[in-house]
Formats: C-alpha cells, structure tokens, sequence
C-alpha cells in the first residue's frame, strides 16, 4: 500500500486506472482539469491512450468509440461541459455503451465561480441526455479516499449493466489535499473493497432481447464479432426500425436492468446515529456531509436526538431509506434544492421536510445546529440574507 497527500482528482485517476481504464479524452475545466493532467501522465506508463479533444462533444463521443472499441474508457469536466455531454450520454445509454463520467460540481448557473463548490447537476445526472425512458447511476463520494473507491466500483457497475455511469463528485473533493492510501495489488484492492469487472467481448449479431439480464457482455465493433449499433430503436438484432412494440421492448431493458438489480448498489450509503429514531434526520451528500456529520454529533452531545443520512449512491434513488415518519432536513450548496425534491417525494405521508441550501461555502456548524434547533421546536426558517436559503 501506498501512500500520498493528493488531491481527489489524483485519488480518480489511480482509481480508474486500477479499474482498467487504458482510454481518457477530456476538455481542460476547472476543478477537473488536473484529473486530465494527471491522465495524460499515467496513461501512457500503463499502455493506455490520452486524448486532449476539441470540446467536450468531442471528448463523450470519442470515448464512446474507444468503449465500442473494448477499451475500458473515461471522461471528466465540470457544470459547464456536463451539460455538453448531453447527446453522447444518450448515445452511450441507448447503445448500452460502458464508460465512466466524472462531473466536479461548481457554482452555476453556466460558468459561475471556477473555484467555489456547488452541487446544481443533481437532477442532471438522473436526466443527463433528451428522451427519456431509461435509468441512470450516478456515485456521489464525499472525500479523495472515497473518490478513487466510488471511480472503481462505477467501472465495474458501468461492465455490468452495460451503460455510463457518473460519479458526482465538487471543488472541494477534486482539488481538495487529503491522505490518500493506493493499493499495489490485487490483494489489497480487495482488502479495501474494491470490485473489479473485466471487458468481455460480445459476439453478435444478436444482442438485443428485452430483458432486465445483466453481465450480458456489451457490443464491441471489430474483432470479427459481426456486432451492430445505432442509437435508434433496434430491433434484437441491432437494426434500425420505426416500430413502437420494438422501443417498448428497448425501454424495458434500458429502465429495468437497473431498476430489478438495485441490490447491486443501493449499499452505498451512510447512516450515524440513526438506530434511536431520531426526531430528525438530516440528509446530504458529497462535501457537505462532513460538515453535517460533526454538526450531528456536536447536537447529540447537546442532547438533541438528531440523525445523519449520507446517500452515496444517487440514482436510482434509494426510496427504502426514507420509511420512517418523522422530520427531514436536506442540507445541498445550491440554493434552488434539489435534493429536497426527492426527499419530499419519497417521505411518508405528514412528513416534514425542511430545506437548508449555501451557495459556494459549506454551511458552518453553528448555522446548522441551529437549524437543527428551530425545525425540533417547530419554529419557522428563514434565509440568512444572501449567504443562507432555509424552508
């Protein structure tokens, strides 16, 4: 075992590269432009290939062709060039293409502040593409260590159920110093949890049946496979066709090979003090939860029964943590909420669910306790002028 103090996006780039990854393409953006930087070294010391493309169009596409190609593949940005991968993802979700996409979130809208973490794009990695009628996973880590452990698993969920798959990460993880252990070997990467799925080469023509199956291995173009693509409906055999029976056959198999195998993932999460009932919980993801792990704590010593939720993995949402009937606070670094939503929706009915949302600075741990305080007293919230949003 190794160990450094890097940054997160060093923390991805050993963590794709113990995963198998041998293809990057990227567009410089900060906060993961270092991500690409660091790709461009590591890469070629393993025998993979670094591509600096034109934008970041370009740089979904080309690495959907180096999937297509049986490479393991990568891309990284932020807000402004996420958005950008909207086309590609969808290709790369109706073909059923594995590659991985690392979003570092920052203040929005568009391109906001370069160097203040936000977390505005977390409706859009549910709905990163036009259309509809498909899944999407999405890993959000909340440190450098987590960062390469969630990079790895999302390689080897991405192989499985044949499809990118996100990991969410902001400002503070990607350009954030942190100690950071790397394993050496396989051994060790097991020791650490780390699961590994290696490509496997389909052999065509036929591909499509319209099943919720997974491990199918993807379409690899080459190879004398005899293997089709195309991001228009196909038939099951990978053809082309204008038939409304043929897509729903197609929109089963993109939704339900994630919905009927969630137990795959939905282990990803972390809950502390949640074994009491707590009047509260309090809901969060990435950085913040952090800040919210040691303000729970400071509120239990001060007598408060206060619970933290920490989801890791975002989508599908994971509906099963919220069955309890009692009061929900989400803390995000938006101030629109997003999160929030989910959490309302997915609630028991009569539940309360409060919203606390800072814009580019985590939330300090008085300002939470004390919200924490108002919302067991039923008093009402109230924004602290521009620096915080409180429902």
């Amino acid at each position: 075992m190794k160990r450094f103090l890097e940054t997160g996006n060093f923390a991805i780039t050993e963590g794709a590269i113990l995963a198998g990854c041998r293809f990057f393409a990227g567009y410089p953006i900060t906060p993961a432009t270092e991500l690409a930087e660091a790709m461009s070294f590591r890469l070629p010391q393993e025998g993979g290939v670094y591509l600096q493309a034109e934008d970041e169009t370009a740089a979904m596409h080309m690495c959907i062709g180096a999937s297509l190609g049986g490479y393991k593949a990568m891309t990284a940005t932020s807000g402004p060039g996420f958005i950008l991968y909207a086309d590609p993802y969808g290709w790369a979700l109706g073909c059923e293409t594995p590659l991985v996409v690392l979003n570092s979130g920052r203040v929005g809208p568009v391109s906001g502040i370069t160097g203040a973490p936000g977390q505005g794009e977390f409706y859009l990695t549910r709905y990163p593409t036009q259309g509809g009628n498909f899944e999407a996973i999405c890993l959000a880590p909340n440190s450098a260590q987590e960062c390469m452990a969630m990079t790895v698993e999302a390689f080897y969920l991405s192989e499985r159920f044949r499809m990118p798959v996100t990991v969410l990460a902001d400002q503070l993880i990607t350009d954030g110093f942190e100690d950071i252990s790397v394993p050496e070997n396989e051994e060790e990467m097991k020791k650490m949890g780390f699961r590994t799925w290696s490509r496997k080469i389909h052999q065509g023509p036929d591909f499509y049946p319209a099943t919720d199956e997974i491990d199918i291995p993807p379409v690899v173009l080459g190879h004398n496979t005899g293997a089709l693509c195309s991001d228009w409906t196909p038939t099951e055999e990978g053809y082309d066709i204008e038939e409304v029976e043929a897509h729903h056959k197609h929109a089963y198999r993109l939704i339900y090979k994630v919905r009927n195998h969630r137990d795959l993932f939905n282990h990803h999460y972390d809950k502390k003090f949640m074994d009491d009932d707590p009047d509260l919980i309090v809901v969060s993801y990435g950085t913040p939860s952090r800040v919210v792990n040691t303000a729970v704590s400071k509120a239990r010593d001060e007598g408060l029964k206060v619970g933290a939720l920490r989801l890791i993995n975002l989508w599908p949402f994971p509906d099963e943590f919220f069955g309890a009937k009692t009061k929900y606070l989400a803390v995000e670094l938006n101030w629109d909420g997003q999160l929030v939503r989910e959490v309302q929706r997915a609630v028991p009915k009569d539940s309360e669910v409060h919203f606390l949302g800072s814009c580019g600075d985590l939330p300090t741990i008085p300002d939470l306790i004390e919200t924490f305080e108002k919302v067991l007293k039923d008093e009402p919230l109230a924004r602290k002028g521009w620096k915080l949003e409180a429902w």
